[in-house]
């Protein structure tokens, strides 16, 4: 008598437990109908007793345009800290102005932050030479208290 080809597996009966696989034998995979076969394909046909939408089940979020989020914070920080958000203003305006979106916002950013920095760059001026006129001053008339055109000088 011939044996053949692929004998099947015997069935596990309740009178005959059954023996433990061999040590390094492989384990067989689990029978195909123990776990449901998903479709993951998007846009797939529904299951019976479901209405065809024709949408996928869950839409993706809008890509938000490059340098959108930079024109926002381009101009908070021109209120704040207005040269770094007029460079951040100017790098949100070429990015958006490359993806061919409206760059409102960055152009905003690009006007408060240049013209706070023009306004701290006349203060720093104007301080500078407030302070440079009363070095000058009390380098004329030396320490002490003085009176010059109704104007206190304390020199120190």
């Amino acid at each position: 008598m011939t044996n053949p080809p692929f004998p099947e597996q015997p069935t596990p009966d309740s009178s005959h437990p059954a023996a433990p696989p061999p040590a390094g034998a492989p384990t067989p995979p689990p029978p195909s109908a123990a776990a449901p076969a998903w479709d993951t394909t998007p846009n797939a046909a529904p299951a019976a007793g479901y209405p065809d939408s024709g949408a996928p089940a869950y839409a993706q979020p809008a890509a938000t345009p490059p340098g959108r989020v930079l024109s926002i914070v381009g101009l908070v920080l021109a209120f704040l800290a207005a040269p770094v958000g007029l460079v951040i203003s100017i790098v949100a305006a070429v990015k958006l102005g490359k993806a061919g979106q409206p760059k409102g916002l960055a152009i905003a950013g690009i006007v408060v932050g240049a013209i706070i920095t023009i306004f701290w760059i006349i203060m720093l001026i104007l301080a500078i030479t407030v302070f440079a006129a009363l070095g000058g001053m009390c380098a004329e008339l030396g320490p002490g208290v003085w009176q010059v055109d109704g104007v206190t000088y304390t020199c120190g």
